[in-house]
């Protein structure tokens, strides 16, 4: 067990502190949801404090029972963890119906985040095909994510959400929509790894105290079978962070997460057997200027989750999701 006092944390625009590194819930299709409460246990014992769920990811259930034993145990306060959850995208009129449930599932009280898991209410069904298309999907809508975002302002007031997160953003819908906001979003959670850095959205986010939350930190090596390409690159396997992770005798996995600690990142891999290392990449010694550029010249812009089942009617392809031309497309 690592120490979870020797953890450091990252500070959000409030002053609330949160750990720098938290453990991942999403089981990718592969693993099952008892499996995934099973390594959430196994992280609480090993000193994991934050945890990041979501309605969508099935298992919220099962991890409120590791959680309920836990504090009934007293082998953690309530006060010690840091839960977040997300919005699903066939609940944006209904947020807090959302948020009660993941809140009575999870057997927390209330939520330390809650985020927009994507900012458009395009739905697909559970594990459906990367070819499905929702007929009623549309495209992205300023007044449609306001009015989810407002929701969740309302159940902060009510005590249920401490700190609003929104998620799969781009630059352009974030200036389209934080001057609409009376409450700031304390963080946004993309894709990042050493591959896909995003460097213009994350500089974004710091400039306005915004912490950037990364997903797929490592590649994502197992994410599910559809979403995986020929012309995908596994960013573990690249010559420089095997080069680098051989230096200091570690998994390239640890120099991924060691890279995003440096670069202001908070990280959240989820691994059934590898997660007590991924907590030690906190602890490390830090990379030298020179591997951290070595890292950055990885980027290629290898985008993992392309989002194709959230595409509307005339929409081009998953480009259209992204903004790439600095314009909301739609």
């Amino acid at each position: 067990m690592i120490e979870t006092k020797t953890i450091p944390s990252f500070r959000l625009y409030d002053g609330a502190a949160i750990p720098c590194i938290g453990m991942g819930t999403f089981g990718s299709d592969r693993v099952a949801p008892d499996e995934v409460a099973g390594a959430v246990a196994g992280g609480l014992r090993a000193g994991y404090r934050l945890f990041d769920c979501a309605a969508c990811y099935g298992n919220e259930d099962k991890l409120g029972e590791v959680f309920a034993g836990a504090l009934d145990e007293g082998a953690v306060k309530r006060e010690e963890l840091f839960i977040m959850s997300k919005v699903w995208n066939d609940m944006h009129r209904d947020v807090a119906a959302s948020a009660e449930k993941s809140i009575r599932e999870l057997q927390c009280g209330y939520l330390d985040m809650l985020f927009i898991h994507w900012p458009f209410p395009n739905y697909h069904a559970p594990f459906c095909d990367v070819n499905s298309r929702n007929p009623d999907s549309k495209p992205f809508s300023v007044s449609e994510f306001t009015d989810t975002y407002r929701q969740i302002e309302e159940l902060v007031s009510r005590g249920l959400v401490r700190h609003i997160g929104i998620s799969n953003m781009t630059v352009p819908k974030l200036d389209a929509v934080l001057g609409k906001l009376k409450i700031q979003p304390a963080a946004c959670e993309t894709e990042l790894h050493p591959c896909f850095q995003q460097e213009e959205l994350v500089a974004y986010l710091k400039a306005r105290d915004i912490l950037p939350i990364g997903y797929m930190p490592l590649g994502s090596p197992r994410r599910p079978e559809r979403d995986i390409l020929p012309e995908d690159v596994a960013d573990m396997e690249q010559p420089a962070l095997v080069r680098i992770a051989e230096k200091y005798s570690v998994h390239p996995a640890i120099i991924c997460l060691r890279w995003a600690l440096q670069r202001g990142v908070l990280p959240i891999p989820f691994s059934v057997h590898n997660y007590e290392a991924n907590l030690a990449s906190a602890l490390m010694p830090e990379l030298t200027q020179e591997e951290m550029r070595d890292i950055a010249s990885l980027e290629c812009g290898n985008r993992l989750v392309k989002g194709q089942v959230f595409l509307w009617p005339g929409a081009k392809d998953w480009h259209d999701l992204w903004d790439e031309d600095g314009t909301i497309a739609g």
